[in-house]
């Protein structure tokens, strides 16, 4: 092989660098790495970001992305099979069941008037009948690029809001279908009936065998491998790469099979570590580097200046806004929703990102759409997103005055009534000396407020023999850690039951001891949570909120607990759920004689306001949530109820950084590693304030299974706090 230098003598530098496997992976890496944080910036999803990128590096571009290289292409199919998996995997079957007829009317309505628009727009620019569906069915599915908007305004219980999202398991299996069926009949001549009939009953019992068998093997799999999250792992890529070969073997796509998977193993994997591993690493690498191939195929120069795209665009933004406008009207008038419910379901179906990119790229590698089609969908893509999450920014702040607790606020450490028998108890797990003083001085103070006791517990790691060295090493470093905190707690005026367990996985230890006990509480310390190993493998804290069925409060105390006397909760999701930790403050609060104070970041006020030089009273919107949240604090019935503290930022991070200035402690939910596969790209403000908050600061996290979803394919945290 020549060298480098010498090469450059000779040719460009782009094809020099184009032709080395190495650099071609470096250049992806690099643009999977900065495009997203640039995106971020922009407040624009990723996607958008990587797939624009992919222009840019592309042969038609800077020519520095290689498509033809096999483990490019590889990777990239992998991350066509993912991002399908993905999207069946996050369809939100759980609304679809909650108001099912809804779901199914909105469903169809969205479905229909945008595959009707999208035939007669082919039709027009004369395609064949079968390519003219096949452009219908990319406008007919959505993707819930603004989940995070709603879900931080606290709108997820409004009806219309939940059909809108049940409502994808409709819409993308159909177009999912739609596609598989179009391919098909353009891989055999011209269309027949006779062709069409046994592909679809074909269709139909892979359809039924992937949802129904896979489902029951998932079920029975998980059963029998209990704890093992490694057999679980391999178990679910098996499943969606076996669902693509079933596919192939019928004559269909190969990515039906990947969505069908994702859709048969979702309630199977719930929510969890597992389900956390598998999106991830298909985030992380697989579909962005898809994402950028994707966007490596587009002809810079045909986006920009033929008029054929153009006008293909155009008529496909009109027709796609129409009619989904249409469906939206048409349910309003069935079901007698309000306008602003109306809009809101209108402007969370404009988005079309994972499936309908997928759909046009398998169309157009099979011959069945042209080279304008590709180009107009990355226009749709861009406009579609920008707009969606515009209208449901300025929508869905109408829709909060409209979701009013139907039930009081559950007690964050409300006992279930065989445990009414049994004292308030709080796990304290030690194992640093040096740092569990004030653990169990934290613990002291909520357990003698509630009138309950300490459970110090010490996890002696298991060996392969009973009587190895290491065991009794471990178990008499614990009895003396044990004995030290029964001291301190005896000393601190509060009950303790010491426990010494012997568990070959510290977290699993931690939570099944917990559930013995009936412990109402986990009160651990703090530990690292990035980085690769604690991504792929996860950590104790993640292992234990994932796991446990109680509370679980991640502390990192500066000073004792006894002199804590002002508490800072930083609010997001204006629903009863997210209370909580307002309620761990309040119980604190009461055991200090100290005060909380709930604060409330509005950014995209902030930045109107900004704009206009306003500082005079605030806007309607913004009063709208001032009086949601006051009625959410009335709810908790609590003595010395919280001050309640609004304010408009453009950072949230920097906002809830200088208010915490003046407080001994910042109470956060806790967030598990969950990633979010090509989304909104915005910050985690958790991860940015543990890592420069200066005062106390705990991350109470609830069990993993009472919460309510927190992502979708386009889902973020805590950011965007109120965008009126």
């Amino acid at each position: 092989m020549q060298l480098i230098p010498q090469v450059l003598l000779t040719e460009p530098i782009s094809q020099v660098l184009g032709d080395e496997p190495i650099v071609t992976f470096a250049v992806l890496l690099a643009v999977i790495l900065i495009i997203p944080i640039l995106f971020e910036r922009l407040r624009l999803p990723s996607l958008i970001g990587l797939v624009f990128s992919g222009i840019v590096i592309g042969p038609s571009g800077w020519n520095l992305f290689h498509t033809e290289l096999p483990i490019i292409s590889l990777l990239s199919d992998i991350g066509l099979f993912y991002l399908m998996f993905v999207a069946g995997l996050e369809v939100e079957i759980k609304h679809f069941h909650r108001y099912q007829k809804r779901a199914w009317g909105f469903g169809i309505l969205s479905f229909s008037f945008p595959l009707v628009m999208g035939t007669l727009v082919g039709q027009f620019f004369h395609l064949e009948w079968n390519a003219s569906i096949l452009i219908g069915s990319l406008l007919s599915s959505y993707t819930l690029l603004a989940y995070p908007i709603i879900s931080h305004l606290g709108v997820l219980t409004n009806e219309a809001v939940t059909i809108t999202m049940g409502a994808t398991i409709f819409t993308n299996l159909s177009a999912v279908l739609v596609l598989a069926v179009c391919v098909a009949t353009s891989d055999t001549g011209p269309f027949s009936l006779a062709q069409l009939v046994p592909l679809l009953i074909w269709l139909t019992v892979y359809t039924m065998i992937i949802l129904v068998g896979f489902d029951r093997a998932g079920k029975e799999f998980f059963r029998r491998f209990g704890d093992d999250e490694g057999n679980k792992f391999l178990f679910v890529l098996f499943t969606v790469f076996l669902a693509a070969v079933g596919a192939q073997l019928i004559g269909v796509e190969r990515v039906v099979g990947a969505f069908l998977a994702g859709l048969a193993v979702n309630e199977t994997m719930g929510e969890g570590p597992v389900k956390e591993k598998v999106v991830w690493i298909g985030t992380v690498l697989f579909i962005p580097i898809f994402l950028v191939n994707f966007g490596s195929m587009i002809n810079l120069s045909n986006l920009m200046s033929s008029i054929d795209t153009l006008r293909l665009s155009l008529l496909l933004l009109v027709g796609l806004i129409t009619s989904k406008f249409i469906a939206a009207l048409f349910t309003k008038l069935l079901y007698r929703y309000n306008w602003a419910e109306m809009l809101s379901m209108w402007s969370l179906s404009l988005p079309q990102m994972g499936t309908t990119l997928v759909a046009t790229l398998v169309g157009y590698r099979a011959g069945l759409l042209p080279e304008t089609v590709l180009n107009s969908v990355v226009i749709l893509m861009l406009v579609t997103s920008i707009l969606g999450l515009g209208i449901t920014s300025q929508t869905a702040v109408a829709l909060v005055s409209t979701v009013v607790p139907k039930t009081p606020v559950p007690s964050l450490f409300e006992q279930k009534p065989e445990e009414k028998h049994s004292p308030f108890k709080i796990v304290v797990p030690v194992y640093n000396p040096h740092t569990q003083q004030y653990l169990l001085e934290m613990a002291a103070l909520l357990a003698s407020q509630a009138k309950g006791k300490i459970v110090p517990l010490a996890i002696a790691t298991a060996a392969a023999q009973m009587d190895a060295p290491q065991l009794e090493t471990s178990l008499r470093r614990s009895e003396r850690l044990l004995a030290k905190a029964t001291a301190q707690s005896r000393l601190l005026g509060v009950e303790a039951e010491p426990l010494l367990r012997i568990d070959h996985d510290f977290a699993l230890g931690i939570s099944r001891a917990a559930r013995e006990q009936q412990a109402n509480l986990i009160i651990m310390g703090w530990g690292k949570r990035t980085g690769l190993r604690a991504r792929l493998f996860g950590n104790v804290i993640d292992s234990v909120l994932w796991t446990s069925h109680c509370p679980v409060a991640v502390t990192r105390l500066m000073d004792s607990p006894k002199k804590i006397q002002r508490i800072l909760v930083p609010l997001e999701n204006l629903t009863t759920s997210s209370l909580q930790p307002v309620q761990f403050a309040q119980m604190l609060a009461e055991a200090n004689q100290a005060q909380v104070t709930v604060l409330h970041v509005c950014l995209s006020e902030a930045r109107r306001c900004h704009k206009h030089g306003r500082t005079s009273s605030p806007p309607p919107a913004l009063r709208e949530v001032q009086s949601h949240l006051a009625l959410l604090m009335s709810d908790l019935a609590v003595p010395h109820p919280p001050e309640i503290q609004i304010i408009t930022h453009e950072n949230a991070a920097q906002a809830i950084l200088q208010a915490a200035r003046l407080y001994d402690l910042v109470v956060l939910p806790f967030i598990p590693n969950v990633p979010n596969p090509g989304g909104l790209a915005v910050s985690d403000v958790t991860t940015q304030l543990a890592g420069q908050l200066t005062c106390s600061m705990i991350m109470l996290g609830e069990p993993q299974q009472t919460q309510t979803k927190i992502l979708l394919p386009e889902v973020s945290h805590f950011t965007g706090f109120c965008r009126n």
